[in-house]
């Protein structure tokens, strides 16, 4: 798998907006220009690596105007707060766009959840 773009920062609270939405994520900074939009990806956690699919960009559904990264790491429960992670983006899937509701989002985040469980099997 080729990498398109790494980033790697300390896990930080975001506003656990993932959480609420059934899809919890990581936080680093954004510490580089990356285009934004969802990407499949890989998250590395000391020895060990995690598939993951990774929004970058500012959510424009919630009008926020800062960019920024989050990890969804499929079937990954941990509190990893304060921990250095490393975020290989693999494949972009889609551009960052904003919905209409959250009902639109999630439906939207469960598809993009088939399309890297279909990639990572």
């Amino acid at each position: 798998m080729k990498i398109q773009h790494l980033v790697w920062g300390k896990v930080n609270a975001g506003n656990k907006r993932g959480k609420l939405l059934g899809f919890p994520t990581v936080n680093i900074r954004l510490h580089k220009d990356i285009p934004d939009g969802v990407y499949l990806s890989e998250v590395r956690l000391n020895n060990s690596k995690y598939n993951a699919l990774t929004f970058i960009g500012a959510a424009k559904t919630f009008g926020e105007k800062n960019k920024k990264v989050e990890s969804y790491i499929l079937d990954f429960n941990k509190n990893i707060y304060g921990r250095w992670i490393t975020v290989s983006l693999l494949k972009k899937i889609r551009d960052n766009v904003r919905f209409n509701s959250e009902e639109e989002l999630v439906a939207q985040m469960k598809r993009d959840l088939a399309v890297a469980n279909n990639y990572f099997k």
